[in-house]
């Protein structure tokens, strides 16, 4: 019976923590496709997921902070990493990645976060992230966000 009980908390529990992950995607078109299909903005990061150290702070500080994931259903993420490593993606994906690099983030300053429209423009950008960790900056970037189309 008691491990009845601890396999179905288990399970309650892994259930609530994916639930509060933002849904993030790895392809620009298919962002762009959803963004005109839902009428959101695009929210594109750029991260060095294994190298940049004030990427980690800010995804431990902002991206998994339960206020950025309610309000991540009001844009399309786009996550756009640069890692050192050659096993965290594929050939193909780092490719674009490095392509979206050249073309969006040209002084390759991480972690880097862009608002733009459904069409893939630019509206505004927000770099850097501070070791005092304090992610109000990028609250206000994002409600300033919503309102791009």
């Amino acid at each position: 019976m008691i491990k009845q009980w601890l396999f179905a908390l288990l399970f309650l529990s892994v259930v609530v923590v994916q639930a509060q992950e933002a849904n993030w995607l790895t392809d620009f078109d298919t962002a762009k496709k959803e963004a005109r299909k839902t009428n959101k903005p695009i929210l594109m990061y750029f991260t060095g997921s294994d190298w940049c150290g004030p990427c980690k702070m800010l995804k431990k500080d902002f991206w998994e902070h339960p206020d950025f994931i309610a309000q991540s259903e009001d844009f399309v993420l786009l996550e756009v990493d640069v890692p050192f490593r050659l096993d965290i993606l594929s050939e193909e994906q780092m490719k674009k990645n490095k392509a979206l690099q050249k073309k969006y983030n040209q002084e390759k300053s991480f972690p880097t976060l862009l608002a733009m429209d459904a069409n893939g423009r630019v509206k505004d950008r927000i770099s850097a992230y501070s070791m005092l960790r304090d992610p109000s900056g990028y609250f206000a970037f994002i409600e300033k966000a919503k309102s791009i189309r």
